[in-house]
């Protein structure tokens, strides 16, 4: 019987493992949506697709800001006017609402009302609709 021995020069094989692939992580629904963020998702249905990104949804929350059903209209209008004259992203200013909307995913970026609108510098936009 011969003895293997293995030298410096030689290791011993070891077993290779196939590398596990793991899914990418999917965010997981939370059970308690506030009254806020049904709205905004009944009232995007409504209103072409126009929507509220989480950053713009927290700014109204936290400014107390309301819209009505009018409002959501006059958005989405003013976001296709935006669209119609080939606007990027746009401020939509909605009576004393100012609204930061990206016109090519008609998505509400961030929300301001007449107070923190003033003395500020809005800045990365390419028109301005009143609506």
């Amino acid at each position: 019987m011969v003895a293997k021995t293995y030298g410096p020069q030689f290791q011993k094989p070891q077993q290779v493992t196939q590398p596990s692939i793991q899914k990418p992580l999917q965010p997981q629904p939370t059970a308690a949506r506030t009254e806020f963020q049904r709205v905004l998702e009944e009232q995007s249905a409504r209103t072409n697709g126009v929507s509220f990104s989480a950053h713009a949804a927290k700014r109204v929350e936290q400014r107390q800001i309301s819209m009505t059903p009018d409002d959501f209209m006059r958005l989405a209008n003013a976001v296709d006017k935006a669209a119609g004259k080939g606007a990027r992203e746009s401020l939509v200013l909605l009576d004393d609402l100012a609204l930061i909307v990206s016109v090519t995913n008609r998505k509400v970026i961030t929300a301001m009302d007449v107070e923190k609108m003033k003395e500020n510098v809005i800045t990365n936009i390419d028109s301005a609709v009143l609506a």
